[in-house]
């Protein structure tokens, strides 16, 4: 109920002013609210929930009751039994209930059928959950990516906007030629231009999201930025540590299990087919019988005369049922050799998913520790630049090419950054966590 309370909320903070920005964990619970997948299986899992509970009902004796009545005219039976010319209204009224006691075990097996298909139902629920998390957790940090990109195109920009002021301080001066402020204007309309560019890209992520997690959009729509510690933090986990977790925690491979279970015990109902079947029927009933034209005894009196109670045991033995038995049980067995091949068709692809995810995130640390050493060494070239071009020891060109290549390996390194985050983030989808 507490969890449920707290969705809630999460749902309504934007529609009630309090807050438009959003953490992960709340764009992902927002998509576990509104994901038509989810609400499927959910369906889907109840409808079986019903199924087992059903199962479990069936061991239970039938009770029925019934009400009648009849009008008979010319010769008919009467209550004495005797066929004569005569009009006759009959009430019946009765209860009866039957019971199986032995039925070859098949109403048992039904239930492990039943509670085996419920859970790997709920194994495929989770399944689909986890990849609604990772597609959002793919789409928040691509507008993560995108929001430094900008913050870079922004700060890139404003570095440039002082330059100008300077050059154009020398240039009054009469210390640098006029041609020098042309050169770092046009740079600065190109970076405003770059920075435009970004700041649309921003906006076209945050439009995936609340697609992603299917919201209207707004434009007060945001997300909250992680810090330096929970971008840097997350360590690349031991391959073979991947594998054996994704063993005992995926919810794929624990489906295909349940699917073989429920497989098994299917074979076990049908074979039940081949023993014989004991059941126990009992009922009560009386009647009343009004002839007309003749005095009759009392409503009251006749129900407690005629009242009749039968108790009955029915053995059914199974001869021939035109092969439908052996046929059934054969089909049974080859479900269970298809449901093995499906897990053992699973784990072999969940080996190779987590092997290249695990490549991709060793290759995507190499990268972003590259793509590091990289972005530092042009920071210090571009610094550089900067000061030759203000002391006159450089063009605007040489500047504006500095400024570009700096620029360059900042955006390599984030796209890098958020690229290990993403990869390693696939393996901790595998790991279960």
């Amino acid at each position: 109920m507490m969890k449920k309370i707290l969705l809630v909320i999460v749902l309504f903070l934007p529609l009630i002013g309090w807050s438009d920005t959003y953490s992960l964990q709340q764009c992902i619970e927002v998509a576990y609210a509104n994901s038509l997948d989810l609400r499927a299986g959910q369906l889907s899992n109840e409808s079986k929930q019903l199924l087992y509970r059903q199962a479990w009902y069936n061991l239970s004796p039938g009770i029925n009751g019934y009400i009648g009545e009849s009008f008979s005219f010319g010769r008919s039976t009467g209550v004495d039994n005797i066929i004569r010319a005569q009009n006759i209204a009959n009430t019946g009224i009765g209860v009866s209930a039957d019971l199986v006691l032995f039925d070859g075990l098949a109403m048992k097996f039904n239930i492990d059928e039943a509670k085996a298909n419920k859970l790997a139902g709920e194994a495929n629920l989770e399944t689909v959950q986890r990849n609604v998390a990772l597609n959002v957790t793919s789409l928040y940090l691509d507008v993560l990516l995108k929001k430094e990109l900008a913050m870079i195109a922004q700060k890139q920009l404003e570095e440039t906007g002082r330059q100008v002021e300077r050059i154009r301080a020398q240039v009054e001066a009469e210390r640098l030629p006029e041609g020098e402020l042309y050169a770092i204007e046009a740079q600065y309309s190109t970076e405003n231009y770059q920075l435009l560019q970004a700041n649309n890209n921003v906006r076209l992520a945050l439009l995936n999201l609340t697609q992603g997690i299917d919201i209207p959009y707004s434009e007060d729509f945001d997300i909250i930025m992680p810090s330096e510690e929970e971008l840097d933090g997350p360590l690349l986990p031991d391959r073979d540590e991947v594998w054996q977790t994704a063993l005992s925690h995926r919810p794929e491979i624990r489906e295909a299990e349940y699917n073989i279970q429920a497989a098994e015990t299917a074979l076990k109902t049908s074979k039940a087919a081949y023993s014989p079947k004991l059941s126990a029927n009992a009922g009560v009933s009386t009647s009343y019988y009004h002839l007309f034209g003749s005095n009759n005894a009392a409503f009251g009196k006749q129900l407690s005369d005629n009242l009749t109670a039968n108790v009955a045991l029915n053995l059914s033995i199974p001869i021939f049922n035109r092969m439908q038995t052996p046929t059934q049980v054969k089909q049974k067995r080859l479900n269970i050799e298809s449901a093995e091949v499906k897990l053992e068709q699973t784990r072999k692809k969940l080996q190779k998913e987590i092997d290249q995810a695990y490549y991709n995130a060793q290759a995507a640390q190499q990268e972003k520790i590259s793509a590091r050493q990289s972005a530092r060494s042009q920071s210090e070239a571009e610094r550089y630049a900067a000061e030759k071009y203000t002391a006159g020891r450089a063009t605007a060109y040489e500047y504006s090419q500095a400024k570009q290549k700096q620029m360059e390996a900042e955006s390599q390194y984030l796209r890098a950054r958020y690229n290990y985050l993403f990869k390693v983030r696939i393996l901790e989808y595998y790991m279960g966590l």
